[in-house]
């Protein structure tokens, strides 16, 4: 029976970050949301699972910079989210995958400029996405 409810508790878990995966969330927002629908998983259970994701590669790890918050993005089948760095709209919060040539760029610059290595698996641009500028284009449009 035991082994049952884990398979059910993991189920919802990937079932929410399968749904989320152009997004970055805490374990509290899987288990916030899991508990919406009263599925008794218990908060252990949701950090359990997102540690063993993230051993199995399946997810990756942030650390927030203004906060001691962790943050993880599930790439599923993606094997390669951790060789190239990510930007987040810091309006919505959808993730996007930089490309790898971009990637290098950078990291070879950063290295040759400044004598910095880039980790790119650590490594989150923020600005703000396309569809959020222009939503705020719409509204500054119908303010005038």
């Amino acid at each position: 029976m035991r082994n049952e409810y884990k398979t059910k508790a993991r189920g919802a878990i990937m079932e929410y970050l399968k749904s989320h995966s152009d997004q970055r969330f805490t374990a509290g927002d899987i288990y916030k949301q899991l508990n919406q629908n009263e599925s008794g998983i218990d908060r252990a259970t949701v950090y359990r699972n997102l540690d063993r994701l993230w051993e199995e590669g399946a997810l990756v790890r942030f650390r927030e910079p203004d906060s001691n918050a962790t943050l993880y993005q599930y790439f599923g089948e993606k094997d390669t989210c951790n060789r190239h760095m990510h930007a987040q709209c810091s309006e919505c919060g959808k993730i996007f995958h930089l490309e790898n040539e971009f990637v290098e760029e950078f990291t070879d610059h950063m290295q040759s400029v400044y004598g910095i290595d880039i980790d790119p698996s650590k490594t989150m641009i923020v600005g703000k996405c396309g569809e959020c500028k222009n939503g705020d284009t719409e509204k500054n449009d119908s303010e005038s």
